[in-house]
């Protein structure tokens, strides 16, 4: 088997040795965009906006994004979506095999988006590269004797009455692997067809010693509670005890720093992470490089990418997108800059938001990191306050007090008097004085965010925390039917979701 792991990585240094050419360059993306009007230029949708048109110009991105606005899910499945679930050749010449399911972090009914045979290479193609940037870490031989554990959503996809399959895409994913993947890949798909949570981590826990694990794929919660419960189960004390040669861990989802104390607790040793950004649309960057959660931009692989500045340019004081905002192409993107990414997709996604806030860290090597949700954006009274410094936030007042709280939420609410303020509900396991969280938090908001300053000594009048333990927290996301698999907790409440929300906490 040592030979076997030498043999893999040789030859994986190999490949990325003659590999002269990058993964994508702004330069690759006209060309990105050409090929996705070409192939839906006989669609319904392209002829209704006039693809053979666009394809004709000189300059096709001006001319694509004069034609076609940008538009929510909400746009494009009421008047294509819906159609192409039933008749061929509406946003993409004929008709998916799959829809993704996805509810998002709104809480709303359930999105289904198209997942067509091209999106799905062009996942497998993205994941490509991800391993030709291996080599870089001088990860051990041992790792790639080992297995990788990608916990995702159930791979039991439900039949539509229209006759798709439908699920969650990291199902679909794993319903599309090919049957030797079944040498390294676990927990194997009879396993990952299950489709209650707590059952699946329970067969995980209780195969877990007979695995060897190297790396694991999944959103950092739901793998943390995993991980804690093959622990607990077979009597370990971390969980290199049972997997010694765990060495990668893939995240993905969400912000990755929340949760890293808690990683680290459960291990042994050191785990490199690394950060990918696959979503129900697909999948769009990976971390390419050691000493950063920064992603490479997957520019040559079915997408292009627009960029709308999260201000007054793109968005009104609520954060939806205003019309006609301003489009910037991957060429034109400055560094550490909130953009709202706009993707239009191999899979019949046109000019599409997606919901996600992104920023470059470096754009010569068109690096990004997810700085939020469009509807992380809490601005009720004027605060301007976006996931990302909330998540520093909370993060700064953990580590000042000596806790762990990795999940939280917030709505601005108005209290007795009448006068709004922002109710935080803070989930740790570690007990903490919830008036001076709030004071604490308070001061590192203000210090942060001069919107937010600025709001406090006006329209906002103040900030209430309320503690909730992890396994309340559970309950509540169980009984609202957001448990595991690919599913992102919501940050950001209405005043009446956050209502619903403390009825949760223990009186």
């Amino acid at each position: 088997m040592a030979l076997f792991g030498k043999l893999i990585k040789k030859g994986i240094e190999l490949n990325d040795a003659l590999r002269f050419e990058n993964s994508g360059s702004p330069e690759d993306q006209p060309e990105q965009l050409r090929k996705l009007l070409e192939k839906a230029e006989n669609t319904a949708f392209g002829k209704y906006y006039g693809f053979s048109e666009i394809l004709k110009s000189e300059d096709i991105e001006a001319a694509y994004k004069a034609a076609v606005p940008v538009c929510t899910y909400e746009e494009i499945n009421d008047r294509w979506w819906m159609q192409q679930r039933k008749l061929p050749d509406i946003t993409r010449p004929g008709r998916p095999d799959y829809f993704a399911v996805s509810s998002g972090t709104t809480g709303k009914a359930s999105k289904k988006i198209p997942v067509t045979d091209d999106m799905l290479q062009s996942i497998k193609d993205v994941g490509t590269e991800l391993v030709r940037a291996l080599p870089a870490y001088d990860f051990p031989e041992s790792l790639f004797e080992a297995e990788i554990l990608m916990l995702g959503s159930s791979a039991d996809l439900d039949r539509s009455p229209e006759g798709f399959l439908e699920g969650e895409i990291s199902g679909i994913n794993v319903s599309n692997f090919p049957d030797w993947y079944g040498t390294f890949y676990k927990p194997g798909k009879e396993i990952a067809r299950i489709d209650n949570w707590e059952e699946r981590v329970q067969r995980i826990a209780e195969n877990a010693p007979q695995w060897n694990i190297g790396a694991i794929a999944g959103i950092p919660s739901w793998i943390l509670l995993m991980l804690k419960e093959v622990i607990r189960y077979n009597k370990a004390d971390t969980i290199h005890d049972i997997w010694p040669s765990f060495s990668v861990y893939a995240s993905g989802g969400v912000a990755f720093d929340m949760y890293r104390k808690d990683l680290d607790a459960l291990c042994a040793r050191p785990v490199t992470v690394m950060d990918t950004y696959l979503a129900s649309e697909g999948f769009f960057a990976y971390t390419a490089r050691p000493g950063t959660l920064s992603m490479k931009l997957a520019a040559a692989h079915g997408t292009y990418f627009e960029f709308i500045p999260f201000d007054e340019r793109g968005v009104d004081e609520t954060g939806q997108i205003i019309d006609n905002p301003v489009s910037h192409r991957l060429s034109e993107v400055e560094p550490d800059t909130d953009y709202v990414l706009v993707i239009s997709t191999c899979a019949g996604a046109w000019r599409y938001v997606i919901g996600d806030t992104v920023k470059f860290t470096s754009v010569k090597d068109r690096e990004i990191k997810i700085t939020g949700r469009t509807k992380f954006f809490l601005n009720a009274t004027g605060s301007q306050l976006s996931e990302e410094k909330m998540d520093a936030a909370v993060r700064e007042v953990s580590d000042k007090l000596g806790i762990t709280a990795s999940e939280y939420a917030v709505a601005a609410v108005k209290n007795e008097a009448g006068d709004y303020i922002h109710q935080w509900v803070v989930v740790s396991d570690d007990g903490f004085d919830e008036s001076k969280f709030a004071e604490a938090l308070d001061a590192a908001l203000k210090e942060a965010n001069k919107n937010y300053a600025v709001a406090r000594g006006k329209a906002l009048k103040g900030l209430d925390v309320q503690a909730m333990r992890r396994e309340d927290y559970l309950a509540y996301l169980e009984k609202d039917k957001k448990v595991g698999g690919q599913t992102k907790t919501p940050k950001v409440m209405t005043a009446e979701k956050m209502e619903d929300f403390l009825s949760a906490v223990p009186a």
